[in-house]
């Protein structure tokens, strides 16, 4: 079996594992690591530290601590054995997270159809950074499906994606620094220079990966009436690069583009008004929106998973 045969392989079981199991109930690596990161952040970011260039590299040498070590290490006791393939397969089931997507999504879903919207403004709280207590059934359904829009680059096809590119130290890489930068990459006094690096590292490794889910939700297109390939790709160009967040806003805009729904508009975070620019076409998203939200999601990663088996067949002959 050729190294692309025994990564296909092991994206395949990745993905399968987190479909039946979802996340580890106990023990998730990432618990720990969230702990490491706020008793780095206490140590570091202190307020004494009043001039900026300062402040900036205390961000970067706790970011390096953070996020290096582990990657590298695996990398280096990493060999082509079984036991080596069996930790692949584990460390990107741990990276991706498309089962919690779901059951986050319908736990919103299900009191929205109920009419329940304290329930439904409760459980957004946990899928956004804006403030939920007064949203409507319409602005629920729009927040819950960026969410998922987002959130299945961040934590689904990236984590494939750099799997391919890389192998699991890539893995690992990806997913401590996108966990960086959601408890680091915030604009506000307390993390405006010290979250710098943590931001624009996350940036980055999300600049490659955000270009191809943005492909793969496109790719789905040629089954639809609505809209073309080429269409939601161009929507993803110029409405992307609009978006407070580039790379979110090339995946929301070119999958909300073959949904056939808006997405974009105002929303309230840190007690400010935010108006984005809307993202995609069509009218605007509903409750009804939100699973064929996940559907294009799952598919995203399916399609991606058989490309990288047929190329491993292609590159067996």
């Amino acid at each position: 079996m050729n190294d692309y045969m025994t990564g296909s392989v092991i994206l395949m079981a990745a993905f399968i594992l987190d479909i039946l199991l979802g996340e580890p109930r106990r023990y998730h690596p990432l618990v720990g690591f969230g702990n490491l990161t706020q008793k780095l952040e206490r140590l570091f970011n202190r307020k004494g530290n009043d001039k900026p260039w300062r402040t900036q590299l205390f961000g970067i040498l706790a970011w390096s601590l953070l996020t290096l070590p582990l990657p590298l290490g695996y990398y280096l006791l990493h060999q082509d054995t079984l036991l080596f393939w069996c930790l692949d397969a584990v460390i990107v089931y741990s990276a991706m997270g498309y089962n919690s997507l779901v059951k986050h999504a319908k736990q919103i879903a299900a009191p929205l159809m109920n009419d329940d919207m304290q329930q439904a403004r409760h459980f957004c709280s946990y899928m956004v950074s804006r403030d939920t207590s007064n949203l409507s059934e319409q602005q629920i359904a729009r927040a819950i499906t960026e969410s998922v829009l987002e959130n299945g680059h961040d934590a689904v096809i990236a984590s494939l994606v750099w799997f391919a590119i890389g192998g699991a130290p890539l893995v690992i890489l990806h997913r401590l620094v996108n966990t960086l930068d959601a408890m680091w990459g915030y604009k506000n006094p307390q993390f405006l220079y010290f979250g710098w690096c943590a931001a624009r590292m996350d940036d980055l490794l999300g600049w490659p990966t955000a270009k191809v889910s943005s492909l793969l939700y496109a790719s789905q297109a040629l089954w639809c009436r609505h809209t073309s390939v080429f269409n939601a790709l161009r929507n993803g160009w110029r409405q992307g690069r609009q978006y407070k967040s580039l790379n979110g806003g090339w995946v929301m805009a070119t999958g909300a583009t073959v949904l056939n729904v808006s997405l974009g508009g105002q929303g309230i975070y840190d007690g400010k008004i935010v108006k984005s620019v809307t993202l995609g076409q069509g009218p605007q998203v509903t409750t009804a929106d939100i699973i064929p939200s996940l559907n294009l999601v799952r598919n995203a990663a399916i399609i991606f998973i058989i490309s990288c088996f047929l190329v491993s067949l292609i590159a067996a002959v």
